[in-house]
């Protein structure tokens, strides 16, 4: 027989605290994070390029710019002039939309302590945003045919990192799936090699020749279980990868009231991505991320 309150009882008379609703579906979204964003206005990315290079390279097929250097004398300088590229690229922004729906009485009566419509839009936006990264590195995967390299055994080895890093000039940042980061884990032990940890974001985080390594579950693992390995420049100063939205995104607008007092909000996101010159996206292909009898 209790001879006090129980606890039970007690805790009617008790407040809870309470959480904001969590979601597992929510990632780190490091692509978007190391992407530089280009407001436009217009709602088109016009990138001009050139069909000359700066240097001739073997193996190009654009010229390059006519120069003299080193010489003494009165030669001859050669003319020259650099044709733009005709017609020039253009991106357009590609929309994400969903309809919010809030019951009026739901906004009326339970909004403490937290708010309904807040908490339903915070979870909207982050699953728009998830579809954004999923998108965007889609698009990145598209990069030509002259920048996908094949892994040389099928798990990614430290040399089949090294190949992929020395397709691109000043590369920045390797993205990868999960279990492929895992997989190349596996080989730096069975090769014997320690990989980097590097700073990002204000974290220590597993690197490549100095070079962050971050996870992007949105890389897809295809069915003979290979993905790809991206290494990515950003940033158009760099002539890499431009992250492109409007100048007001996402952006929500209210729909109007039903008659059974349920509130409708149109939720859009635009977003696109540029890649000013072809390196700035190389791929490494056929990266198996399961474990094979002879690993």
């Amino acid at each position: 027989m209790a001879t006090s309150l129980t606890p039970g009882a007690a805790r009617t008379l008790a407040t809870t605290t309470k959480t904001p609703p969590k979601t597992a579906s929510t990632t780190p979204r490091w692509l978007l994070e190391i992407l530089e964003w280009r407001d436009l206005p217009g709602g088109v990315y016009r990138r001009t390029g050139t069909v000359r290079r700066t240097i001739a390279r073997r193996g190009s097929s654009q010229p390059g710019v006519q120069v003299t250097a080193g010489h003494t004398g009165e030669p001859e300088i050669p003319g020259m002039y650099v044709e733009y590229g005709h017609p020039p690229s253009e991106y357009e922004l590609t929309a994400a939309q969903t309809i919010m729906r809030v019951h009026r009485r739901v906004g009326d009566l339970y909004n403490d302590p937290y708010d309904q419509y807040g908490e339903q839009l915070r979870l909207t936006l982050d699953a728009l945003a998830e579809r954004k990264e999923l998108d965007l590195a889609r698009a990145l995967l598209q990069a030509p045919p002259a920048r996908h390299r094949v892994t040389a055994q099928g798990p990614p080895t430290p040399l089949d990192l090294d190949g992929l890093i020395c397709k691109q000039t000043s590369p920045r940042y390797l993205l990868a799936h999960p279990r492929a980061i895992a997989a190349f884990g596996r080989e730096c032990n069975r090769f014997g090699v320690r990989p980097d940890e590097v700073e990002f974001a204000g974290r220590r985080v597993l690197g490549w020749r100095g070079l962050p390594f971050l996870p992007c579950d949105k890389l897809p693992i295809a069915a003979d279980h290979t993905t790809s390995i991206l290494v990515v420049r950003p940033g158009e100063r760099r002539q890499g990868v431009v992250g492109l939205r409007p100048p007001e995104s996402p952006v929500v607008r209210e729909l109007g009231t039903s008659r059974q007092a349920v509130t409708e909000y149109l939720v859009s996101e635009y977003y696109g991505v540029a890649v000013l010159i072809p390196n700035a996206v190389c791929a490494l292909d056929g990266v198996q991320v399961v474990r094979t009898s002879t690993h």
